[in-house]
């Protein structure tokens, strides 16, 4: 087992396509990352090299049996069809949040993989930061008597990132992995097009039925902040405890993790956990969509 190393590909250099890169260069010493090997880099943007990583078609990180294993960081609207083409032809898959746009496309793919044994990994590094390690240990065992999430962040391409609900799914993710399943009772979205505005409102309740809201804010010059407002019955909590700072990035605690599933050491509930979070926050984000994209009701 030690020496099975797992040919890899990046596809997309953007931020985190670039940060992926100088992670599998750089794995951490005696990690799972030190298995995989970076072969190369697919982008539509010619770059010839980055750093020692050279510059390959899609084609050929398709083609190439060295490689089983791609990193998708394309823009949102693409990683559907990129998934597919790689699953299809064989290779495991590491892909950024959201891993499709619609649910019925991440159910499809999820299918895909399982069909053909290979290993489809949703990074989800907002579960790994310090911060959102910190509020976990804080909310354990509360019982919560309501509580709101409110995201603001700069402009979107919608074209490019989707719909907010999927756009912004690393809230959602938070929600549901802090207080289990939830049920979308309303959502509603304000957008002023002549000022880049939109604003997402989402209610949810628990599975004990207390309410949850979710906000999704994003305009010009909006600082990227969340807040917090969680009360139980022991009192509220409106401020994110402090975090200490974590030495390893979050992009290579993600590689790490993705590279355990591949050497076959994560735990099957392990999978079957994740794998019912990622889907159920997909499918609740098309829920979403759905609400707030449903004409006005006029009740007579």
């Amino acid at each position: 087992q030690i020496s099975k190393m797992f040919g890899t590909v990046v596809v997309g250099v953007g931020i985190a396509g670039l940060a992926r890169i100088r992670d599998l260069m750089n794995p951490m010493p005696s990690s799972p990352s030190e298995h995989l090997k970076l072969l190369g880099f697919v982008s539509r943007r010619s770059f010839g090299n980055i750093n020692e990583a050279k510059q390959i078609s899609l084609e050929d990180a398709l083609r190439n049996k060295d490689i089983h294993a791609a990193f998708i960081s394309t823009e949102n609207r693409s990683h559907e069809e990129t998934i597919r083409m790689f699953l299809e032809a064989g290779k495991h898959v590491l892909v950024e949040y959201p891993m499709a746009l619609s649910a019925k496309a991440a159910h499809e793919l999820w299918e895909m993989a399982e069909q053909k044994d290979k290993v489809l990994h949703v990074e989800h590094i907002e579960l790994l930061t310090e911060e959102y390690k910190q509020l976990k240990k804080e909310v354990a065992g509360k019982d919560l008597v309501k509580g709101t999430l409110h995201f603001t962040g700069h402009v979107l391409d919608e074209n490019k990132s989707g719909f907010p609900a999927f756009s912004g799914i690393a809230r959602l993710t938070w929600l549901i992995d802090l207080f289990g399943d939830l049920t979308v009772t309303s959502a509603t979205r304000e957008k002023q097009k002549d000022k880049n505005y939109s604003r997402m409102t989402v209610h949810f309740q628990t599975a004990d039925k207390k309410p949850l809201t979710w906000i999704e804010e994003r305009g010009p010059g909006m600082r990227r902040e969340k807040k917090i407002n969680f009360c139980f019955t022991s009192g509220c909590l409106e401020n994110f405890p402090e975090a200490p700072k974590s030495s390893v990035g979050l992009f290579m605690q993600d590689q790490n993790l993705f590279a355990k599933k591949l050497l076959g050491q994560v735990s099957k509930e392990e999978l079957a956990a994740e794998k019912w979070r990622i889907l159920r926050c997909l499918d609740l984000a098309e829920v979403i969509q759905q609400y707030c994209e449903e004409p006005e009701k006029i009740y007579s």
